[in-house]
């Protein structure tokens, strides 16, 4: 089995994160645009497999930014990490559970992943977290913030789990800063 290497989402590598996406966004149209935009904006960009959504995350790195890491495996993408700055979240920022709960500067947030069915349970997505640490220092922050979801002890199916979990962001080290609702802690680790 060949090692992962991990590598920031641009314009060139976008065919890539459609190859891992497939039709449909990975979820459900989704296509990483879920916290970015409102309910009604993003549910309308899910129609369609997801046309709009993907059409307006294309822009995003069209347009110069790299919000995610890719992972492969040899030439292949297996995985992706969402991780940007906080206020690229919309939803986030305006979220009864999930808003800033103070206001520290130069917060990235790691809103989400996706490892390709075949790769789960492979570390690809401890290694996307590891790498999202070096990734946003490059770009200037001061710390991640995330909002995994406490599932206890037991295992739940990938799409209960896009946010992460909190055992494996406890796992890289971030402490709990929030919980305002029992299983949808807010996570930060200072860089």
């Amino acid at each position: 089995m060949s090692r992962l290497s991990i590598h920031p989402l641009t314009a060139e590598r976008w065919p890539d994160l459609e190859a891992l996406f497939g039709p449909n966004g990975a979820y459900s149209g989704c296509w990483c645009m879920f916290l970015r935009l409102g309910s009604k904006d993003f549910e309308s960009g899910c129609r369609g497999g997801g046309t709009a959504n993907r059409q307006a995350f294309r822009r995003i790195v069209k347009g110069g930014s790299e919000p995610g890491l890719l992972a492969y495996r040899g030439e292949d993408p297996v995985g992706w990490v969402a991780v940007a700055p906080r206020e690229e979240y919309g939803r986030v920022m305006r979220s009864p559970i999930h808003k800033p709960v103070d206001d520290v500067d130069g917060v990235f947030s790691v809103s989400c992943f996706y490892v390709a069915r075949g790769e789960r349970g492979r570390g690809v997505a401890d290694a996307l977290l590891a790498a999202t640490v070096r990734f946003a220092r490059g770009k200037g922050a001061k710390c991640l913030e995330a909002y995994p979801s406490d599932t206890g002890e037991g295992r739940r199916p990938a799409d209960q789990v896009w946010r992460g979990t909190l055992a494996q962001f406890e796992r890289a080290g971030y402490q709990v800063i929030a919980r305002r609702k029992p299983a949808r802690p807010i996570v930060r680790l200072m860089l």
